[in-house]
C-alpha cells in the first residue's frame, strides 16, 4: 500500500496535523499584517503615537476577554465547530477595516479579530497537544511555533501593499483565512480528553488551582514570550529613535533578525526536549537569554554585534512559547491541559499588554539601556522560578519514590 497517498486522506492524523499547522501560520499571519499596516494608517491619520499604542492593545483585549469562555464550547462541541467560527469572524473582520477608518471601530474589530484569533490558537494547541505523543510533542508543538513565527513574520511585509491600495493587505489576510475554513471543513470532528465525572464536580476556579498547582513554572514561558514580542516590536523603535539609532537597521535588520533567528531554532530545541526534559531546556535557554540582553547595552556602538546578539537572543528565547505548552502538556493530566491553555492564553496577552507600558516607562525614566534592563529583570524571575519548580519537583519525587518503598516493604 503506498502509504504517502494514504497520508493526505482528512481523517489521518497527519494531514490533521498539517491543517492545524496551516491554521496558525494564517492566525499569525493575520496578526503580524495587522499590527505595523493599521499602525502606519493611523500615523496617516494623524493620530498620536500613545493612542496608536492603545489600539493596537485592542487585540491583547480580545484574547483575554474571551479567554475563560473557550473551555466550555470546545468540551461541549468539539474542536472544528470552534475553529471553524474562529476562521469566518476573523475573514469578515479583516474585510471591514479599510471601509470605515475611523479609531473606535478599528478598536472593536481588533478585539473582535483577538476573539477569533484566540479560538484558532486554542483549539489548535489542544487539539495537536492531546494528540501528540510524549516522544514527539516537542518536535510537532515547535513546528506549530516555527508555522506563526513565519506567519508573523511575513506580515509586517503586507505594509508595502498599502502604496497600491489599502484594500490589498486586508483582501489577501481575507482570502488566506477563507482557503482555511474550506481544508478544515474536510477534518473529522474530536472532543478533548475529559473525565466528565470530575469534569462536573470541578469548577472552572478548581481547575485552575489544579493546574497552578502542578504546573505553574509551565505557564511562565508565555507570559515572558508576550511581554518580550510586544516590548520589542512596540517600545524598542521608540527607544531607538531616542538613542539615535539608525532606524532603517532597526526595522530592517535587527527586528527581522530576532523573529527569523526564533525560526531556525524552533524544531532543534523542540527535538532537544523530547530527548533531555523540557525543564533542562526552558532553564538553559532563560539563562543564556539573560546574559546576551546584559550584553546589549555595551554592543550597541557596534551593529554588527548588536544585530547578532538580536538574532541569537531570537535563537534562544523565540521557542519559550511553544516549550513552554509542551511542558504543560507534560505535566497536567489531559482532561486539565484546555484549562492550562486557557490560563497561558490570558497570561500571554496580559505579558503583551504590560511590556510596552513598562518598555515606554523605562525610556522616560532610565534611557540608556532601557528595554535590555527590562528584559533581564524578566529573564532573572523566570530563572529563580524555573529552579524553585525543579527543586520541589525533586523533592515530589523523592517522596513519591520513599512512600513506594514503604508500601513494597
Amino acid at each position: 500500500m503506498d502509504h504517502s497517498t494514504h497520508y493526505t486522506e482528512p481523517n489521518h492524523p497527519g494531514y490533521r496535523y498539517w491543517v492545524l499547522v496551516g491554521m496558525v501560520l494564517i492566525a499569525g499571519f493575520s496578526q503580524g499584517m495587522l499590527l505595523p499596516v493599521l499602525a502606519v494608517m493611523l500615523e496617516g491619520a494623524g493620530v498620536s503615537s500613545s493612542w496608536n499604542g492603545l489600539n493596537a492593545a485592542a487585540l491583547y483585549i480580545g484574547i483575554i476577554l474571551i479567554s475563560p469562555f473557550i473551555e466550555k464550547p470546545v468540551r461541549k462541541y468539539g474542536y472544528k465547530p470552534v475553529i471553524i467560527i474562529g476562521l469566518i469572524v476573523m475573514a469578515i473582520s479583516l474585510l471591514l477595516f479599510p471601509f470605515w477608518q475611523a479609531f473606535w471601530f478599528w478598536f472593536v474589530l481588533r478585539m473582535v479579530v483577538g476573539i477569533a484569533d484566540n479560538l484558532i490558537h486554542f483549539s489548535t494547541q489542544i487539539w495537536i497537544s492531546t494528540t501528540s505523543t510524549p516522544a514527539n510533542r516537542g518536535r510537532q508543538l515547535a513546528i506549530y511555533g516555527l508555522a506563526f513565527g513565519l506567519g508573523f513574520g511575513f506580515g509586517p511585509m503586507m505594509t508595502r501593499l498599502l502604496e497600491i491600495n489599502e484594500l490589498l493587505p486586508f483582501i489577501l489576510a481575507s482570502a488566506a483565512s477563507l482557503i482555511a475554513w474550506i481544508f478544515m471543513l474536510f477534518l473529522k470532528n474530536e472532543w478533548p480528553a475529559s473525565d466528565f465525572e470530575t469534569a462536573s464536580q470541578l469548577n472552572t476556579l478548581s481547575r485552575y488551582k489544579k493546574v497552578l498547582k502542578l504546573a505553574w513554572f509551565a505557564l511562565l514561558p508565555g507570559f515572558f514570550y508576550g511581554y518580550l514580542e510586544a516590548s520589542l516590536h512596540g517600545s524598542y523603535p521608540v527607544y531607538a529613535i531616542r538613542m539615535g539609532l539608525d532606524m532603517n537597521f532597526v526595522t530592517v535588520f535587527l527586528l527581522p533578525g530576532f523573529v527569523f533567528g526564533s525560526l531556525i531554532t524552533q524544531l532543534p530545541l523542540g527535538i532537544l526536549s523530547d530527548k533531555i526534559g523540557r525543564d533542562k531546556v526552558l532553564i538553559g535557554l532563560i539563562g543564556i537569554g539573560l546574559m546576551l540582553f546584559l550584553c546589549m547595552p555595551l554592543a550597541e556602538e557596534v551593529t554588527w554585534l548588536l544585530f547578532s546578539l538580536f538574532a541569537v537572543a531570537g535563537m534562544t528565547l523565540g521557542s519559550l512559547y511553544s516549550l513552554g505548552i509542551a511542558y504543560l502538556a507534560d505535566l497536567v493530566p489531559a482532561n486539565l491541559l484546555p484549562t492550562g491553555n486557557v490560563m497561558t492564553a490570558i497570561l500571554f496577552a496580559l505579558g503583551s499588554m504590560i511590556g510596552p507600558v513598562v518598555g515606554g516607562f523605562l525610556i522616560e525614566a532610565v534611557g540608556d539601556g532601557a528595554i535590555y534592563y527590562s528584559m533581564s529583570v524578566m529573564l532573572v524571575v523566570m530563572l529563580i522560578a524555573g529552579i524553585i519548580f525543579q527543586y520541589q519537583l525533586h523533592l515530589q519525587t523523592k517522596k513519591s519514590s520513599q512512600s513506594t518503598a514503604n508500601i513494597e516493604s
